[in-house]
């Protein structure tokens, strides 16, 4: 039978100590070989859309997931949600198809857990004033996440709205942190020791001119196209940077193409991937003072990681739909 999870019961299961867990130790498979992400494919949709199809295998669960997600910039403008996305669950060794998954929950929250991750490995051990550009959803999840590996006293939020500020103080009123407003982005990075870019920008919205010794950068609002991203060449020159996959980075992340169409880097600074660092197989931040960036483009085996524990605590608390496939 195949398990269907709409997206209120995906969002009623996630529990955000396990998923950092599990997508923690995917991550560390990918680096020992024991779970695959290939590079993911992408189609045109109309009215410059993206489909883009992200494959990945978890030998530890035995199962195989692919995620279609759909990348449309004219949805909004008709009330719908820029992003879109369906997970398929098989297992390996029958092919059978497992579950099939809403993805927005599971995307908001793997997002945030490998954000918090890569600060977990790369920002300074005493880092505890957090800034977000940016104070939507995504926001809430990454505050949550990075309060769970950090000793975070305050929080510096800049947004174009001044209303989704004020609520993202308020949805985040129960970890008793201060959340104070910022005038512009330069004023963040002022005054943090970690910050998160979590904008729609198609242009670069942090420079790298403003960045700090010392300081840990999460870029990952951008979407998932090789002409968008939220920093620029500089910041990317400036940073040692950390990818979650060379390969879907090279193929896929405009902070880091556009970097190095301009010169301002090369295809060997894109070298280090999250899961060496968990690993061991690469030390993660090696001074006080050094500069590291998290370029999260997102990939496959984050959903698959996040979605295999979901549908366990689907299966145990008798939660969705099933569905006879081959029926």
């Amino acid at each position: 039978m195949t398990l269907v999870l709409r997206h209120s019961h995906v969002a009623a299961l996630l529990d955000r100590v396990a998923i950092l867990g599990a997508v923690e130790q995917a991550h560390s498979d990918l680096s020992t070989r024991t779970a695959q992400n290939p590079r993911p494919i992408s189609m045109h949709a109309p009215d410059d859309g993206a489909v883009i199809g992200m494959a990945a295998e978890l030998r530890s669960a035995g199962l195989v997931a692919v995620k279609v997600l759909s990348d449309l910039p004219g949805n909004p403008a008709h009330g719908r949600p820029r992003q879109r996305s369906t997970i398929v669950v098989t297992s390996a060794a029958t092919g059978q198809c497992v579950a099939l998954i809403d993805g927005r929950a599971i995307t908001a929250m793997r997002t945030a857990a490998t954000s918090a991750i890569a600060t977990k490995h790369l920002a300074r051990p005493d880092a505890s004033t957090l800034g977000l550009v940016g104070a939507g959803n995504l926001a809430v999840e990454h505050t949550r996440a990075i309060a769970l590996v950090r000793p975070i006293e305050r929080i510096v939020v800049w947004s174009r709205s001044v209303s989704t500020a004020d609520a993202l103080s308020e949805k985040v009123a129960d970890l008793n942190i201060p959340v104070v407003s910022a005038g512009s982005v330069d004023d963040v990075v002022a005054q943090s020791d970690i910050v998160c870019t979590l904008t729609p920008s198609v242009t670069p919205i942090l420079l790298g001119e403003s960045l700090r010794p010392g300081m840990h950068v999460n870029a990952v609002g951008a979407a998932p196209r090789p002409d968008e991203r939220e920093v620029d060449g500089t910041a990317m020159a400036r940073s040692r940077v950390v990818v979650d996959s060379r390969a879907t980075a090279l193929a896929k992340s405009g902070d880091a193409l556009l970097a190095i169409s301009e010169g301002a880097i090369t295809e060997s600074d894109i070298d280090i991937e999250l899961g060496d660092v968990i690993s061991g197989r690469t030390p993660g931040r090696r001074d006080a003072d050094e500069i590291t960036l998290f370029d999260s483009t997102g990939i496959g085996l984050q959903d698959l990681a996040t979605a295999a524990r979901v549908i366990e605590w689907a299966r145990a608390a008798g939660v969705g739909t099933d569905i006879d496939m081959s029926a």
